[in-house]
């Protein structure tokens, strides 16, 4: 602004003589230097500090410093101005503003001569100067407050690192229960609650696993102990009869089979945890509700219980022949085994109105009481010990259900009778027989 300034006032400063001698003089020569001093004199030019005259033959025709030569001067400039060009140049020098404006003029569209017009100003300079100081002032309060904040800000976000870093050393040594006290509602603070969601579900995990090792260990123990029982009975009584024996025996088989089973029931249950890939296929749920049904009516028929079904056709899912089994026969033979005497049992296989296989197993059995509705899925949960021992149940099986339907994708539900009873319903996303 202030060089822009300067360019406008030296240039119409230094215009305003050029057009005076233009009117004045056809030509330039020593004679008429009396009557260019006459001229500069009665303009009362303001601000200029070295107003020179020269003509076209580079003599200095007014010089108030009285030079006889233009020495110092530039003469490239001076050279373009007698070419007939305007020239300015401006320079901030040592606190002052130096500007020199020159201007031809003419004769007959000639230049006969150009106006050296310099001014030196240092008021302007010494404002500029302050200016700068202010500014570098204000750049270093800045500057500084910037760095304070910065580092204040690098502390805080150091130390609310450094607690996540703890908390995560703290929690890979076992202290599931630890939590970060993280406040702000920035990404850090989001990221304590996604660490403190993660350390409940690690948590829950961990409880859930020394549950399922106590209730495990307890189970096993159970069979165990009995035929160890059984054993030492026959081994330590010599005067046992043959009969007698035999029962003995035949308890210990009994106990065998439930380990047996158990324990294909838990390595089920450990083959489900390790999300091990599924190798998926379109298996036909009327076919394995036909073939799994055929293998339990020995088993309704022992305990008197009527076992019927109905099953649509085309209700294809996405699972393997292995695991569409182990739903349906869990399912019914809990049905079974959990039934009144002479009791029933009826499962049905349809298509929903929203293209949805569901699955359902109906029984007038002892039911499940309110309370413990929600819980009938955990492994090792048993509404009735004495009544699950006593059938031959380990606890695992709705359980086992619950993770294949989940792996599976499909959704698993049990409810209440109003006449009496269970229903548990499997639902699956129909797979087009085309696909």
């Amino acid at each position: 602004m202030i060089f822009s300034t300067k360019q406008i006032f030296l240039e119409h400063q230094a215009t305003l003589i050029a057009a005076q001698i233009n009117e004045a003089f056809d030509e330039l020569t020593f004679e008429e230097v009396e009557w260019i001093e006459t001229i500069v004199s009665q303009l009362e030019i303001a601000g200029g500090t070295n107003i020179v005259v020269i003509n076209s033959a580079r003599d200095v025709l007014y010089d108030p410093w009285q030079r006889a030569t233009l020495d110092g001067f530039p003469m490239e400039l001076i050279d373009q101005a007698l070419d007939g060009y305007d020239v300015f140049f401006s320079l901030f020098f040592d606190g002052i503003f130096s500007s020199t404006a020159i201007v031809p003029f003419f004769s007959r569209g000639v230049p006969i001569g150009a106006v050296y017009f310099h001014e030196e100003d240092a008021n302007q300079g010494s404002l500029l100067l302050e200016m700068q100081d202010t500014i570098r002032n204000i750049s270093v309060i800045v500057a500084s407050f910037s760095i304070v904040l910065v580092s204040l800000i690098s502390l805080s976000v150091m130390r609310r690192v450094g607690s996540i870093m703890n908390a995560v050393k703290t929690v890979r040594e076992g202290e599931y229960t630890y939590m970060i006290a993280m406040s702000g509602r920035d990404e850090l603070a989001v990221l304590g609650d996604e660490f403190n969601s993660l350390t409940d579900r690690l948590r829950e995990t961990d409880e859930m696993r020394r549950r399922f090792v106590a209730d495990a260990s307890h189970e096993l123990r159970t069979p165990l102990a009995a035929i160890r029982l059984l054993a030492d009975s026959i081994l330590q009584n010599q005067d046992i009869d043959k009969e007698t024996v035999q029962e003995f025996i035949g308890d210990i088989g009994t106990e065998a089979e439930r380990l047996t089973r158990m324990t294909g029931e838990l390595m089920s249950l450990t083959k489900l945890d390790s999300d091990a890939p599924f190798q998926l296929t379109r298996v036909d749920m009327k076919e394995s509700v036909e073939g799994t049904l055929r293998m339990l009516r020995p088993l309704a028929h022992s305990r008197g219980i009527s076992l019927a079904y109905e099953a649509s056709e085309g209700c294809f899912i996405l699972a393997t022949d292995d695991s569409a089994h182990q739903i349906i026969f869990n399912l019914t033979e809990n049905a079974i085994k959990y039934n009144q005497p002479d009791g029933s049992v009826f499962v049905r296989l349809s298509i929903s109105d929203n293209k949805q296989v569901v699955f359902e197993v109906k029984d007038r059995g002892m039911g499940v009481p309110e309370e413990d509705l929600p819980h009938i899925f955990d492994r090792f949960y048993r509404v009735d010990k004495a009544r699950s021992r006593e059938a031959g149940g380990s606890g695992l099986g709705l359980a086992i259900v619950r993770d294949t339907v989940r792996r599976l994708g499909g959704k698993v539900e049990a409810r209440k009778r109003v006449q009496g009873g269970m229903v548990f319903t499997v639902t699956f996303k129909l797979i087009a027989e085309a696909e």
